[in-house]
């Protein structure tokens, strides 16, 4: 199968639909090469593998997928198996579980299968992943953090993530669970000026600087770019975080977000 000039991601903000229409799946099947994909699950993030594993494996089964396997890395070891490359190696799409964020990153980063995960991506590789698999996409990702809270220095935790989609941070079941406040703590601390919060069951499609929603519910577009003023530099880490002449975006399934200009596409 011959696969994109340039990679896709599909960042889940979580609890996606596996029972129903299973839009967000269906599309990430759909761009991964449809009935010919070839799709591994990676379930480093999931304490339940075989479980999980066994999940995603029927769904994407009953979407009429034939070649789908799982590829679990529970130790850092495993990032050297030669099957677990080879199976990288020869899939259209790759699809990162729920669970810690943490676990991939001590699990995969600058590991060997890192490298390959990231030379694919180059190539065309489609690579998804939901709540924790959406976490780790940035560079520097959100670990853990504190949910309906005011934005304060304090609540949120940061580290190295995957990369694959750099100069952002991303959260996820971002209303369901009040996370605006950390997105603006984190977006505030990083060099990153746009921050994404992704509701349940809904997803980022991101092909080149365009980004597209898909989904039951909305995304929030955080963009410091150009603010007038922050107190960061002044703060002890319980204080309140101000920051004048943010921008929000709410964006629901269908509309678009350019990366490049920073503007929204209706």
């Amino acid at each position: 199968m011959v696969l994109n000039a340039q990679g896709q991601l599909m960042i889940i903000g979580g609890a996606e639909d596996k029972e129903g229409e299973c839009k967000i799946l269906r599309e990430f099947v759909r761009r991964a090469g449809g009935l010919q994909a070839r799709i591994v699950v990676m379930t480093v993030a999931t304490g339940l593998p075989g479980e999980v594993g066994e999940t995603y494996i029927g769904v994407f089964e009953r979407l009429g997928v034939e070649d789908v396997r799982v590829v679990d890395t529970a130790r850092r070891e495993d990032a050297s198996d030669p099957r677990a490359i080879e199976a990288i190696q020869k899939a259209t799409g790759v699809f990162f579980t729920g669970g810690n964020q943490a676990r991939i990153t001590e699990c995969l980063k600058d590991t060997e299968l890192d490298t390959i995960l990231h030379t694919r991506f180059a190539e065309g590789l489609v690579i998804a992943g939901t709540s924790a698999g959406a976490a780790m996409m940035p560079d520097m990702m959100i670990v853990e953090g504190e949910g309906e809270t005011n934005p304060r220095m304090e609540v949120v935790t940061m580290d190295r993530g995957m990369g694959f989609l750099p100069g952002v941070v991303i959260d996820q079941h971002f209303a369901q669970r009040g996370r605006l406040g950390r997105l603006l703590s984190a977006v505030a601390q990083q060099p990153a000026e746009i921050g994404f919060g992704i509701d349940e069951n809904t997803a980022i499609a991101v092909n080149g600087h365009e980004i597209e929603v898909i989904g039951e519910h909305s995304i929030t577009v955080v963009d410091v770019a150009d603010i007038t003023h922050s107190n960061v530099g002044e703060l002890l880490k319980d204080e309140p975080l101000a920051l004048c002449n943010a921008k929000l975006h709410i964006l629901p399934h269908g509309y678009r977000f350019d990366l490049k200009t920073r503007t929204c596409v209706c």
